[in-house]
């Protein structure tokens, strides 16, 4: 039988679109949305929308779903502007960039003098033009790796930190349209697991290993998914999301996340990656082509197996079957605090990461767990 969940998400958004649009009156002044992007040592990768911008609340964990869904609603009927041409100042030079179709900005710049690595570069963005206003200057924020990384991270997001219920239409619908950032859930454990990664053996000061979140959600979401990074203490990254137009097939994830990783592996030819994802649609699959493209450059690969099925857990283990040909484990792990005991063993972490990580699952489970009544 033919999926049809990409039709009737299509269908369901924009009903829900063209309702708020009807409902909230006149566009509103257009804007541009910085995002985080990286560096090596010779360029810089600018990541920003030009959209039409409504003004959104902060989160906070007392709104109301009702609150919520208008939020979510003024995000995801922002009305691009497209091929914008913007102006980026990083390091001391200045660029001009052009953004796509729909707005985006996905622009590599030439750097004439390295960032100093380690830290995070500012990069001041100008709308060139912009019909009926003149918005003001953003700012994006760009990550050089530190030069002592002994590997990056590449972390899918929805079922992976995020609960999120994906292969469910209706719940992911409701967790996506009536929550927030401070009410969404990570899973237990998530947020030291990180932190541990980025720390390595090491003693997780500034100099540690660059973690970067990769997902199929919207750009419409970005701020989001960063105030719920922030407010879960996970380990600031670059967030790297897709166009998501409405009228389009929803079911471009694999080619979005191949042509991400491929990139951010030429990027940094000489730092290995851990991947990691889910099961609920096609991270297994996809990290396996990049670790056989690339050789010896994955030292693991972590799925959480959120979806229980028989037969999808026989897939996964066939494709474990073919990486351990290329020398990459690939771990399907019941939960957070598995992955972590074998990113120990295998030394990606110091060993006892792992009683922090435990007691990371232990206050998470309890601060989710219903009170009583």
């Amino acid at each position: 039988m033919a999926d049809d969940s990409a039709p009737r998400a299509r269908r369901l958004l924009g009903t829900l679109r063209d309702a708020w649009a009807r409902w909230d009156g006149d566009r509103p002044p257009y804007a541009l949305s910085a995002y985080r992007g990286y560096a090596t040592p010779t360029r810089a990768l600018v990541l920003a929308r030009a959209h039409s911008q409504r003004a959104v609340a902060p989160p906070e964990a007392g709104h109301s779903p009702w609150r919520n869904l208008q939020g979510t609603l003024a995000r995801l009927t922002h009305e691009a502007l497209p091929h914008a041409r913007v102006r980026c100042t990083l390091g001391g030079h200045t660029h001009d960039v052009g953004g796509d179709d729909e707005g985006l900005v996905h622009a590599w710049v030439e750097l004439p003098q390295p960032l100093a690595p380690g830290r995070w570069h500012e990069a001041t963005l100008t709308l060139a033009a912009a019909p009926g206003n003149s918005p003001a200057p953003a700012t994006a924020r760009v990550l050089a790796p530190a030069a002592g990384a002994r590997f990056g991270v590449v972390s899918d997001l929805d079922d992976t930190v995020l609960q999120s219920d994906v292969t469910r239409l209706v719940q992911a619908a409701r967790l996506v349209l009536f929550e927030n950032a401070r009410t969404r859930l990570p899973f237990p454990g998530v947020a030291a697991f990180y932190r541990a990664l980025a720390a390595g053996t090491g003693d997780g000061g500034a100099a540690g290993n660059p973690v970067f979140y990769l997902s199929s959600s919207p750009w419409n979401l970005y701020d989001v998914i960063a105030d719920f990074l922030e407010a879960r203490g996970l380990p600031a990254g670059p967030i790297l999301l897709r166009d998501w137009d409405l009228t389009r097939e929803l079911s471009r994830t694999a080619s979005f996340k191949l042509a991400r990783l491929r990139e951010l592996f030429d990027a940094f030819p000489a730092l290995p990656f851990v991947l990691v994802g889910d099961s609920a649609q096609a991270d297994p699959e996809v990290y396996a082509e990049v670790a056989r493209a690339y050789p010896g450059r994955v030292p693991a690969v972590y799925i959480r197996d959120v979806t229980r099925r028989p037969e999808r857990t026989a897939a996964v283990a066939a494709l474990a079957e073919t990486l351990a040909a290329v020398g990459t484990p690939l771990v399907l792990a019941d939960d957070t605090l598995a992955a972590a005991r074998d990113a120990a063993g295998r030394g990606l972490i110091a060993p006892a990461a792992v009683d922090a990580v435990a007691a990371d699952v232990a206050r998470d489970q309890s601060a989710a767990a219903p009170g009583p009544g």
